[in-house]
Formats: C-alpha cells, sequence, structure tokens
C-alpha cells in the first residue's frame, strides 16, 4: 500500500555508511560466486531508490536496479521487468520468461542469460510487484546457489519477504549532524540560524522532508524568525507522501483523512502542532466512531481494517493513531478547510447536542473528552469500565442495533447486501490491536483492556492463523475470543466459535469441533453457548453435534432448517454455514447452490479477504457433485485470491481441488504439481482435509496409470482410523478408489473390511453416490457369474445419480470384466460408452484404458474421423494440436482449455514424440494434410 515518493534524490547520501558498506559486502560476496540477499526497509522520503542507485553505481560486478513495475496487477510483470534488464534483445527476454515460469524458476532463467556471471540485483518496491513475481523470487531466494547477489527494498510498514539468513536493515532517521549536512546541500538559499534549528527540530531527521522544504524556502514567508507556526508546510509533506497516498485505494484514503480530522483538536484547527503529547497534539480517536460515519463517505470497514494490518494506523479500537505524524499532516494537507469542518462535525458533535440521543450510546470509543458530565457518565454498552467516557452520540442513519450488536457500520435501510459485513472481513489480523504476535497471547497494548477488546484482538489473531498458521493454534485462539465475546458482543462470538469448528473441521478432529459448537469441553453448558442466539443458530448447532456423533436422524431436520432458511440469505456468514450444512447432509446440488450465492454477495461487495473461503467452499461441493471442471474453473481464481491475500491454507485447499481436478483429466504432471505444494503446507500446518485430497489425487493418478499396488499402499492409511488416517469426513469418499486398487493388487482381504464399512455409510443415504459405488465395490469382490448383477445395478444407480465420470468408471470396470471372460460381443458396449463419456470429460488416461480393451475386443477403438498417426492421438493432445496448428500459444491454448501452461507443454511433446516431428510447423503442414483443414482437430 506504499509508493514511492516523488521527490528528488538528494546528491548525496547521508548517515548511510553501514548500509552502504553492507551492499559492498554482498558485492563482493557475487564476485566471489556466492549469492545472498540483504533486505532494506524505509519509510517514504529515507532514501531506500538513492541507496539502491548508489549500489549499482559502486558496484564491483554487473548490477541492475529494477524499479516494481507500473502494472503490478499484471501476473509476471516484475520478473518480465528484471530479465527485460539484463537480457540484450526482447526475444532473448521472452525465452527466459518462458524458463522462469517452468521448473527451473528465476534461477533457471538468469543462469541462460548470465551463465556463470556474477550479478547485483537491486530490487526497488518489492511490496508493489505482482503475487506471481514475488512468489517466483521467494523460491529463488531460498535456494539461492548462483552468483548472485540481490538487495530488495520495501516499505517500511509491509512485512519483509521470508528468506532463510537475509540481513535486514531499516533506513531511519537521519542523525542532527547529517540532517544538518543535507540541509547545507541541498538548501538553495542561506537560512538564519532561528530558522534553519526550527526547521531541523521539526523535521526530525527526515531526510525526504528536509529535502521537499529546503526546496520550498524562497517561497516561504519569512522575517527574523521566519514563519509564527510550523515551518514545514503541508504542501511539502504531501510531496513526500503522494506516493503512498497515491497508491492506496479510495476507501482506504476516506478513511485516513477521517482518522486524521477526528483526531484535529478542535473543529477550526490550523496546522497540527509537531511534538506528540504537547498541547496541540491529535487526540485519541475511536476506530467504532470512526466505522459508525464511514458510510458518509463512502467507505467500509475493510478498509480501516486494511489500514491498521498495514502499520498506517496503530494503537487499540478505542485509541487508533497514525504511526506517523507526518502522514497525518500530508492527508490533512490534501482536505480543504470547509470539508474538514463538516467531517468533524459529523464525527464529533457539539457538547450537549445529543442528536439522536434517545436512541443510547453508540458502540465506539470516546473520540471526545469535552461533551459533558452527562455523557461521560454513560456506561459503555461493549463493557468497559466505570469511569471510561463514554462514545459519542450516533450519526443520522447508523442504527441503534447495528451498534449495540458490537458490529459498526451494520446493515441499515439502504444496502442491505454490502452493509451484510461479515466478521471475517472485519477482523482480519492485526485488527485494531497494533502488531500481533505469534506467541499465543494477546498483544501488549490489549492487556487489562475490557473482554470485548481482548475478544476481538484474539479473534483477529485466530483469523490470521486459520488462513495462514496452523489449524490447531487458531482452534484454541479462536475459543479463547469466543468466550471473551460472549457477553458483551454475542454476535461476533458465534462467529468466532464457527470459526474455530472450522479450523477444526481442517484439522481433521471431530471431538474439536463439537468443542467449539458447545457440544462439549470448552462451552459445554450448551445454555451458556447459546446465550443470545436465533433459532438457526441453535439448530446448527445441534445438527453439526448429532452429525459428527453419527447421529444422522436427529442431524437431518436442523440442518435442513439451516439450509432452507440461511440459504436464502444475502449475509456471507450465513450462507456459508447454509452451505456447511448442506455439504454434511449429503446434498451437494444445495451446497453448490448456496455457495454460489455467497460468491455472487462477495463480488457485489468487493470483500477481497473472505473471496478465498468462499471459493475454497464452492469448489469442494462442485467436486462432490462431480464437477470436476467447473470446481477446476473456481478453484485456480480461489488460488489466485488466496496468493494475493496471502491465504496459504486457503491455497494449499485450492491446489488440492486442482490436483483432483487432474486426477480425473488423466493429467499426471498437473496432479504432481499441485499435490505437492498443498502436501507442503498442508503437512506444516495441519491441514488434514487438504492433505487427504491432495493424496487422494496422486492415488488416483496412479490407479489410472496402472499402478494398482502403489495407489493401494497409498490409500490405505487414509481410509483407515487413527493419527495416519485421512479426514473423517472423507474417509467414506476415498473407499471405492481404495477397493479397486486393493482389487487389482491383491488385497482383497482388506478391500472387503472397507467394503463392509462403506456398506453402512452408504445406508445413511448421505452421498447419492455411495449406493452405485458399493454396488461396483460388491462386483469386484464378487467370485463368478454374481458380479455381472452388481454391475448393472451399480450402472443402474449411477443412471439415477447422474455422476458421468462414476458411471464410466464402472462401465470401464464392468468391459474389462466381461472382455476377461471371453463374454467379447457383450463387453464392446460398456468399453464404448465408458469411451464417448471419459472423451467428453476430457479424462485422456481413462479414455485411453476403454480405448485399449476396446481394440482387445476386437470392436472399433475409435469413433474419429481423423486417419493416420494423428488419429493415435488422445481427445486431449488432439484438441491441442488443432489449436497450435490454428496458430494459438501455450497460454491462449492454458487459457481456453482450462490447463496451465506446462500441462499444454507436456502434452505436446508428447504430440511430437508420437508423430515424430519436431516443430509447430511441421505439426501444421500435417494436420492440413491428413484432414484438408488443421482447425477441424481443434473440435
Amino acid at each position: 500500500m506504499s509508493g514511492a515518493p516523488r521527490v528528488a534524490a538528494a546528491p548525496r547520501l547521508y548517515d548511510r555508511t553501514s548500509e552502504l558498506a553492507a551492499v559492498a559486502q554482498l558485492s563482493a560476496r557475487a564476485a566471489e560466486g556466492r549469492g545472498a540477499v540483504l533486505l532494506l526497509t524505509g519509510g517514504p522520503g529515507t532514501g531506500r531508490t538513492a541507496l539502491l542507485e548508489q549500489a549499482v553505481r559502486d558496484s564491483r560486478v554487473r548490477a541492475h536496479r529494477v524499479a516494481a513495475p507500473g502494472g503490478n496487477r499484471v501476473p509476471w510483470s516484475g520478473i518480465r521487468a528484471l530479465l527485460s534488464a539484463l537480457a540484450p534483445t526482447p526475444s532473448a527476454a521472452r525465452r527466459a520468461l518462458r524458463a522462469a515460469r517452468g521448473p527451473a524458476g528465476v534461477p533457471g532463467a538468469l543462469a541462460a542469460l548470465c551463465p556463470g556471471e556474477p550479478l547485483l540485483l537491486c530490487l526497488d518496491d518489492h511490496h508493489l510487484w505482482d503475487a506471481h513475481s514475488r512468489t517466483a523470487l521467494d523460491a529463488a531466494w531460498r535456494g539461492n546457489t548462483g552468483p548472485w547477489a540481490w538487495v530488495v527494498s520495501f516499505a517500511a510498514h509491509h512485512r519483509p519477504p521470508d528468506v532463510p539468513g537475509a540481513r535486514l536493515l531499516s533506513l531511519g532517521r537521519l542523525s542532527r549532524e547529517g540532517a544538518r549536512r543535507l540541509l547545507d546541500d541541498v538548501c538553495p538559499v542561506p537560512l538564519t540560524a532561528s530558522f534553519r534549528t526550527r526547521l531541523l527540530d521539526e523535521a526530525a531527521g527526515h531526510p525526504g522532508v528536509l529535502a521537499a522544504t529546503a526546496a520550498r524556502v524562497p517561497a516561504e514567508p519569512r522575517g527574523g524568525e521566519g514563519p509564527s507556526g510550523p515551518v514545514i508546510a503541508d504542501a511539502s509533506l504531501s510531496e513526500v507522501y503522494r506516493g503512498l497516498l497515491d497508491s492506496l485505494p479510495a476507501e482506504c484514503g476516506r478513511v485516513l483523512t477521517l482518522v486524521a480530522v477526528a483526531g484535529e483538536p478542535c473543529p477550526d484547527a490550523g496546522r497540527p502542532g509537531p511534538a506528540a503529547g504537547g498541547p496541540d497534539a491529535p487526540r485519541p480517536v475511536g476506530a467504532d466512531a470512526v466505522l459508525a460515519v464511514a458510510r458518509a463517505v463512502r467507505a467500509s470497514p475493510e478498509a480501516l481494517d486494511r489500514l491498521v494490518a498495514d502499520g498506517l494506523l496503530r494503537g487499540t479500537r478505542g485509541a487508533l493513531r497514525f504511526d506517523d505524524p507526518f502522514l497525518r499532516r500530508a492527508v490533512l494537507g490534501a482536505v480543504p478547510p470547509s470539508r474538514r469542518r463538516e467531517l468533524y462535525a459529523l464525527l464529533v458533535p457539539p457538547a450537549g447536542g445529543r442528536s439522536d440521543a434517545g436512541s443510547g450510546p453508540a458502540g465506539g470509543d470516546d473520540v471526545s473528552k469535552g461533551q459533558g458530565a452527562a455523557a461521560a457518565r454513560t456506561p459503555h454498552p461493549a463493557g468497559h469500565g466505570a469511569g471510561m467516557p463514554a462514545p459519542p452520540p450516533r450519526p443520522p442513519g447508523v442504527s441503534a442495533e447495528s451498534e449495540t450488536a458490537g458490529v459498526p457500520g451494520a446493515p441499515t435501510a439502504g444496502d442491505p447486501v454490502r452493509e451484510a459485513g461479515h466478521p471475517s472481513d472485519r477482523f482480519r489480523a492485526p485488527h485494531f490491536v497494533g502488531e500481533a504476535t505469534g506467541e499465543g497471547r494477546a498483544p501488549e497494548d490489549v492487556r487489562g483492556m475490557p473482554g470485548v477488546v481482548r475478544g476481538r484482538a484474539e479473534l483477529a489473531r485466530g483469523l490470521a492463523a486459520l488462513g495462514d498458521g496452523p489449524v490447531g493454534d487458531a482452534h484454541q485462539v479462536l475459543l479463547l475470543a469466543a468466550s471473551l465475546l460472549r457477553d458483551g458482543a454475542p454476535e461476533e462470538a458465534s462467529e468466532a466459535r464457527f470459526l474455530a469448528m472450522e479450523a477444526a473441521w481442517a484439522a481433521g478432529d471431530p471431538e474439536a469441533c463439537a468443542i467449539a459448537l458447545g457440544g462439549g469441553g470448552f462451552g459445554a453448558d450448551r445454555t451458556g453457548s447459546s446465550a443470545g442466539a436465533d433459532a438457526v443458530e441453535r439448530d446448527f448447532r445441534d445438527g453439526m453435534c448429532a452429525a459428527l456423533a453419527v447421529r444422522l436422524e436427529e442431524a437431518r431436520a436442523p440442518l435442513g432448517r439451516v439450509v432452507a432458511h440461511d440459504g436464502a440469505s444475502d449475509d456471507p456468514r450465513r450462507l456459508l454455514r447454509a452451505g456447511a450444512a448442506a455439504l454434511v447432509l449429503g446434498d451437494a446440488p444445495a451446497a453448490v447452490r448456496v455457495h454460489t450465492r455467497a460468491l455472487a454477495t462477495m463480488r457485489a461487495t468487493a470483500r477481497a479477504a473472505l473471496l478465498p473461503r468462499v471459493l475454497e467452499h464452492l469448489a469442494y461441493a462442485e467436486l462432490r457433485s462431480g464437477q470436476h471442471e467447473l470446481a477446476a474453473a473456481h478453484a485456480r481464481e480461489g488460488l489466485r485470491t488466496a496468493e494475493s491475500t496471502g491465504q496459504r491454507n486457503a491455497a494449499a485447499h485450492q491446489h488440492a481441488v486442482l490436483a483432483l481436478a487432474a486426477s480425473v483429466r488423466g493429467d499426471a504432471p498437473a496432479v504432481v504439481e499441485h499435490a505437492g505444494r498443498a502436501l507442503g503446507t498442508a503437512r506444516a500446518h495441519g491441514l488434514v482435509q487438504a492433505r487427504t485430497l491432495a493424496e487422494w489425487s496422486i492415488a488416483r493418478a496412479e490407479l489410472a496409470g496402472g499402478l494398482a499396488a502403489q495407489a493401494a499402499a497409498r490409500l490405505a492409511p487414509l481410509v483407515g482410523r487413527g493419527p495416519r488416517g485421512g479426514h473423517f469426513a472423507l474417509r467414506m469418499l476415498v473407499v471405492p478408489c481404495f477397493v479397486e486398487a486393493a482389487c487389482a493388487a491383491g488385497r482383497e482381504a482388506e478391500a472387503g473390511t472397507a467394503a463392509e464399512e462403506f456398506a453402512v455409510w452408504a445406508g445413511l443415504g448421505l452421498d447419492p453416490q455411495a449406493p452405485g459405488q458399493l454396488a461396483r465395490c460388491r462386483a469386484l469382490l464378487t467370485q463368478g457369474g454374481d458380479s455381472a448383477d452388481w454391475y448393472r445395478e451399480a450402472v443402474r444407480h449411477h443412471e439415477e445419480s447422474g455422476n458421468d465420470f462414476e458411471r464410466a468408471r464402472t462401465l470401464l470396470a464392468y468391459g474389462k470384466w466381461l472382455r476377461r471372460r471371453r463374454r467379447l460381443v457383450e463387453a464392446r458396449g460398456p468399453l464404448s460408452d465408458a469411451l464417448v463419456t471419459f472423451e467428453r470429460a476430457a479424462a485422456g488416461v481413462w479414455a485411453d484404458q476403454a480405448r485399449a480393451e476396446l481394440r482387445a475386443t476386437g470392436g472399433a477403438a475409435d469413433r474419429r474421423t481423423v486417419p493416420g498417426a494423428v488419429g493415435e492421438l488422445t481427445p486431449q493432445q488432439q484438441r491441442i494440436a488443432g489449436l497450435v496448428a490454428a496458430g494459438a500459444t501455450n497460454h491462449e491454448i492454458a487459457d481456453r482449455l482450462s490447463l496451465s501452461p506446462r500441462t499444454v507443454d507436456h502434452h505436446l511433446r508428447n504430440v511430437f514424440a508420437r508423430l515424430g516431428i519436431r516443430s509447430r510447423v511441421e505439426l501444421s503442414g500435417l494436420l492440413s494434410r491428413t484432414t484438408g483443414d488443421g482447425r477441424r482437430s481443434e473440435a
């Protein structure tokens, strides 16, 4: 959220001796063939760019400074800029970029461009680079073995890249002597001693502020002691901070303005005093008071969340402040005095002017100490202790219900969709609590605070861990948040319990899920845990607890009411709750419908923080309903949003979904890639659900490739119980695949035991696919002619459930069984039907199996019209070959077929090998000769 300041760099650097020495040492390491990374942080105007430019000039090896590309949302734009600076020609840069996107990554691209050459690469404003480039750079730095030294700068309020062993340097303020030398160097006119002393005092060693103010000295009114007010003009500060302010989203800029104006000493305050804590210092500003009027300036709670998370604002919920006082003045300098008075009147009504006071006080903390004794004696509704001042009166349009529920800016009559705020969006860490710690305790500035404030701080930390941390930790922190919020903010306590259940679900711990819901352990007294809960919330709690205890008859009615009621809501929290209930009931179509509605709501309200969770739930629901390609499309979108918002746990789940979808297509490289990424995060963060899905996808790819014994060995732990087992809600879904692999691998005894347990589960009616899958398992395990009856029974069930892929797998197994018993004519029907279905689903490996079996029966193995060697290609390979012949690039093909460019390249290499050609031109000519029009093979 920071841009580079638009201030001309000083001609020399001051007080940067140690930083320049560190860069020189880094350059020497590169010259010796040893790579290293130096991280450089600093605020606007502290000279990050000037230091990098000096490093390039002084480097002993080839050096380049690469600024953040303008289109930081364009994938790979940063890596493209880096490689373009090194490449001798544009074509070489394009080849290097393709290498950087491949398995070799950035090190491979650098080695291709500069083989063995030491480099000093200075990357400016790392926080402004696109997410794909940052991810690629992080991977390069973790395995940096080449002769490349990196100096990476980023804004002070952004998290540094996670680079093991990297040195971190912070560009602070200048010493008094350094500031004096800088001022003498850049000031165009002599200054009086008193004016110079005042300027040095006010600038407090900030190099950018000194340089910008010195450049404007001739325009300053001077005489004797100089200006009567501050010598640093707001215009000079705006010049220094303009890059940061211009990079902020519009909503964030409006919220910064509200906080700055609310902290003014009086409505007509001129320029704020420079001394922190002095008589003119800004007053504490309550977050609730700011959020209560945010709608009036078209701002949302999410904007304040983002400012606090990025560190531009700090403090507790009751006392927000600017981390940098110069930033506050820069913000105020851009607001006309008349507008400043209007905003101040909205935020802090005059003492005694309690319009709408009869409705009760607002839900925020005090922003003015001069609102009268009666107001000061008003108790705080959120649980603040006696003696704390009351909040200001509610501004027009903010309802008492939204404030007393502890949800500032909650729904009003004007915009029900946008105002149905989700606590997950409002409490992203660190939320109103300064810098959250990772030690399982509240930050220092919330200790001793009232329970609601501490509860919100814990809710923020729990959400941070749920998005990017061990989910077991998130579960415990969210339970603590629920206990702290239970009395003062019951709605937020309910949300904390729901999130704690999600954390336990991701960890595969059904007992912890029940604890979060109030079914035992923490919150076991069901009366206390349901205090203030509505009937639907009680239905969800009772139904989920019954389902977790495998009392399905008790669970159906209450969870059905949750799906019916919450599934028609526009509140994302309720929609996610309804979708979870539908999945537990086994109603995948309803889960898809509800989560699609939640996705539409999220897109309409532009809440990016919650979007990965919604897409995660939607993609999983689509997998359960057999819509594999649709699930993959939503998983790709979810992966992009999760990576851009730093939610690695959600990204791991999306990788697992993409791996499962790729296992249906038979795309082995994509399975390995996505499953590996999912497992990397899942094992570190305890994501049992994502780990089970990823392992399952690998096993399905192995089974499709004829590695039945390997697949059975991989699946056996997933269908078992205990710490090595799979996720409790996925165990039975994996059993049919295990039975098929185990029977092919000669492990019939284990397969029979698993099938018996699956039969009990199928009888519960939780999955419409289960009866057909159970019949297929019976057929695989039955000896003799009875197997045919079971296969026909399985096909009948598949016809009713509507899952084409499962139906095709049953038909393939049935056709194999018939062929092995020399019933060749009978086998051709099921095998032909399976082949067509697999080709329609783009399941290439499965289609190859069906085609091979069909040829073995003596039947027509292919209905395609492409003759010769081209006719031996799989349907997916034919589609890719046709698009290549039509002139499409790999990236265009990937977008059209919903594949990764790497997968397209893998298929294309196989096409070249099978056809005995070496280029795209030869492929185009071959297709033209065999079909008369290469574009026809695209179909």
